[in-house]
């Protein structure tokens, strides 16, 4: 186990008696969660947990979508992980075999369009794709509108992205930019932005002023808007953007499998929900939540979707990988 992982296992207490999934009073457990999510989300569940699950002792380990699927996977023999929380359809795809099939009670609040069709996964949250822009950081330039705004050559080494390989944020992105911009269009990004080794480095670059842009999601960026840096704006390209949604797993062969369940329909719950659309920005994917009455985002209505086919993505993960990387070489 590497130190940054060693560092970022955490150990809480957390419960057990979930009323509104319609769980009895039983025993607790111990759950393992291995997640993407940054801290204030992390926290923002462990408050929740507190109050509903309190007899349950839950670990999270942290690190990057591709990467905790990747361990879960190494794992496969004997898993260390109950659930896993949480990633994009394009990216979880290529794990399914790692997975056990839940319907959660309170998936009736999510529509059918947001559970995989075996049941495999349930979207917890929507996540819009921004470009995430410090204004003291333009050097004169006009502050750009649309994606193909960012292949002017003068953006050249200031736009920061994730690694697609080990982020989900970015390969979202950045399938999805292939789609709207073309080969051509994609490869001169390539040729422009800096890599970064995972998403969360993007946006302490960009709230740092070390870039300019950053190519992320809009839960993500906010945050720092949210924190008074008056210089930091989201912008949503004109010319369409990309949504998907993050969800949630439940390891195959889990070793507190049971105590997992009442930890996924937790995350699932409308308090949960509204809990991490206050905290940490997060677009319920429940139906019964009106997110402007939390938080000053925009209406999704509002917001011009430029439509990618998850499928193809998932389906076309290792290829495009591969894509990503010679362009970036040639």
């Amino acid at each position: 186990m590497s130190k940054r992982i060693a560092r970022s296992i955490v150990l809480i207490s957390a419960g057990l008696a979930f009323a509104s999934a319609g769980h009895a009073q039983q025993p607790g457990g111990n759950v393992v969660v291995y997640t993407s999510n940054n801290a204030e989300a992390v926290q923002t569940v462990i408050d929740v947990a507190r109050k509903q699950l309190p007899q349950v002792k839950i670990g999270t380990v942290t690190g990057g979508s591709a990467t905790m699927l990747k361990r879960i996977e190494a794992e496969a023999a004997a898993p260390q992980a109950d659930v896993f929380w949480s990633s994009s359809p394009n990216t979880l795809g290529a794990f399914k075999a790692y997975y056990t099939p839940y319907e959660s009670p309170e998936a009736k609040a999510i529509p059918r369009e947001l559970q995989e069709a075996g049941k495999l996964w349930t979207a917890c949250n929507i996540h819009v794709a921004v470009m995430m822009v410090n204004r003291n950081q333009l050097g004169g330039l006009p502050e750009p509108r649309t994606w193909k705004d960012l292949l002017d050559p003068r953006w050249k080494g200031k736009i920061i992205v994730a690694d697609p390989s080990g982020s989900s944020t970015a390969y979202t992105i950045l399938w999805g930019l292939g789609k709207l911009l073309g080969p051509e269009g994609l490869k001169t990004l390539a040729r422009s932005v800096v890599v970064s080794r995972n998403a969360s480095a993007v946006l302490k670059a960009v709230a740092q002023g070390e870039y300019a842009i950053g190519l992320t999601f809009e839960s993500n960026a906010y945050a720092y808007v949210a924190g008074g840096q008056k210089e930091i704006r989201l912008v949503y390209p004109t010319d369409g953007t990309f949504v998907t949604e993050e969800s949630v797993v439940l390891v195959k062969n889990a070793p507190n499998a049971a105590a997992a369940r009442r930890l996924y329909d937790m995350l699932l719950a409308k308090e949960t929900q509204i809990a991490l659309l206050e905290s940490a920005f997060r677009r319920p994917s429940r139906n019964d939540i009106d997110v402007s009455k939390h938080v000053a985002l925009p209406d999704l209505k509002s917001i011009k979707v430029f439509p990618v086919d998850d499928k193809e993505a998932q389906d076309k993960r290792t290829e495009f990988l591969a894509q990503w990387q010679a362009m970036q070489t040639n």
